[in-house]
């Protein structure tokens, strides 16, 4: 399962530092705006300490992570929806990516050329979205504009498909970005076949230290992490222990973005084990044994049989998959069961 966000924010906010830390990737870092013109994407791995102890346990030859597709696309500025810059370029990246990281500059350095007047996370934020919402707007209007003649001859689809847009339309015109808003699971398919820029998650990055950012900002933004940008990137590959010496937090606050980022794409971790490799497995959550089977082959998903489930630390605790069935932790599941993260499971198929 191929899943990316598109990291975006005006120049100069630390889009390409950040990108680097965490794919550890060497991209065209410069301190001017639109240094980063063609996205860059790497494919970062999700840390997990249950791969690592599962591997030791089964003394297996190599350890498979689950990743997400981080993409860097070059700064927004004000006017991008009508191609200022080189936004209407950029604006059809992001439309590629499942999930959108806003950077939002809190940190304050006069040595760092600062495309606006002031340090002003919110205010960042507020351009960002105006220039998805008109964009979203103009998506939404030529749409709207095509399905006239399907309306007038009363095809219930198009007329369907017509009220989900016009309500998409009253909200962006509000300057409303529409994964705020509240939506039918209906609905929500009809929007997700447009790829709308604001109808995607979003988690906002506050560059800077924890005393850079007031309450007022924490408030209005609710799902948000801060990261001392240039801090990590100097301290990659420290362990916990010289971080603290250095006054960081002993965990990596990429590592702890990376881990939200996945938890934004509403994604969960199944597990497979065993001498030759110990594996995470990238699935929706919700999804049923047969489709997560899928994920590792087709096979697993058209002919299931059943599935043999233990929790990954019932099965760390009793030692073995040998012990573990002794004591009754290994359960035998059908097609009905919605696997949960950190299962660890063996597919059976005919």
């Amino acid at each position: 399962m191929s899943l990316s966000i598109g990291i975006v924010g005006l120049p100069n906010v630390g889009k390409s530092t950040l990108f680097k830390t965490l794919t550890k990737k060497e991209v065209d870092i410069a301190n001017y705006p639109f240094c980063t013109i063609d996205p860059n994407v790497g494919v970062v791995l999700v840390p997990d300490e249950r791969v690592d102890k599962l591997a030791d346990l089964s003394k297996s030859k190599k350890k498979i992570y689950a990743t997400v597709d981080f993409v860097d696309i070059a700064g927004l500025v004000k006017g991008a929806s009508q191609g200022e810059g080189l936004g209407n370029k950029f604006l059809s990246h992001i439309r590629e990516v499942d999930a959108v990281l806003y950077v939002l500059r809190a940190f304050k350095n006069s040595d760092i050329v600062n495309t606006q007047n002031e340090v002003n996370p919110l205010k960042e934020k507020e351009i960002l979205d105006i220039e998805l919402i008109l964009k979203d707007l103009e998506t939404v209007n030529k749409r709207i504009d095509g399905l006239q003649g399907d309306v007038r001859q009363n095809k219930k689809e198009a007329i369907k498909e017509m009220a989900v847009l016009q309500k998409a339309k009253e909200f962006l015109s509000q300057e409303k970005v529409l994964i705020t808003e509240t939506w039918t699971e209906d609905e929500k398919i009809i929007l997700n076949s447009f790829q709308l820029l604001t109808f995607k998650p979003r988690l906002y990055l506050l560059n800077g230290k924890e005393e850079d950012v007031s309450g007022g900002v924490k408030d209005i933004l609710k799902n948000y992490l801060i990261v001392d940008v240039i801090s990590e990137y100097e301290s990659e590959g420290l362990l916990g222990q010289e971080r603290a010496e250095l006054g960081l937090p002993t965990d990596s606050e990429t590592d702890i973005l990376i881990k939200k980022s996945y938890e934004l794409l509403n994604l969960i971790t199944f597990l497979t084990t065993g001498e030759d490799e110990t594996r995470a497995w990238t699935i929706k959550k919700g999804d049923l044994a047969p489709k997560a089977g899928a994920t590792i082959h087709t096979d697993f998903e058209n002919k299931f049989v059943k599935a043999e489930v233990v929790f990954w630390k019932d099965l760390l605790d009793s030692g073995s998959y040998t012990k573990a069935r002794e004591l009754g932790k290994i359960r035998t599941e059908g097609k009905e069961y919605v696997v949960k993260d950190g299962d660890v499971v063996e597919f059976k198929h005919g």
